[in-house]
């Protein structure tokens, strides 16, 4: 793809499984990125967690991240604290914050993802 500017739409995109932390169900598109539009700050993602799909327990060095649920509902652990997330809530996760997010509903958890900078170990 060419490096620029552009418009798309996210069903030209295929649901990935980004990563082993990712599980039952826990899939993304990746929209913006360094590898697929030469985007140098930030990665941004809708995924869609099926009920039962979830995230483990993680942390990020360096990375700042926003998720902003559309639709469905699950619990987000925040450092050890556990909330229930909905529709158009939306969480900033800073630096160093453990976090995970589970589908406990019965739908699709869909939301987007917003991370700055897009690698962890950017400098």
């Amino acid at each position: 793809m060419k490096k620029g500017a552009f418009i798309r739409n996210a069903a030209e995109f295929p649901w990935e499984l980004p990563d082993a932390g990712h599980v039952d169900g826990a899939y993304s598109k990746m929209l913006v990125n360094p590898a697929a539009s030469g985007a140098k700050h930030v990665d941004y993602r809708i995924s869609s967690y099926q009920p039962k799909g979830h995230v483990a327990a993680h942390s990020h060095k360096i990375q700042e991240q926003i998720y902003h649920i559309l639709e469905g509902e699950g619990l987000m652990e925040l450092d050890g604290k556990t909330q229930v997330v909905r529709r158009h809530d939306f969480i900033f996760i800073p630096p160093g914050t453990v976090h995970a997010l589970h589908n406990t509903g019965f739908q699709d958890l869909v939301f987007i993802v917003v991370t700055t900078p897009a690698s962890d170990d950017a400098i």
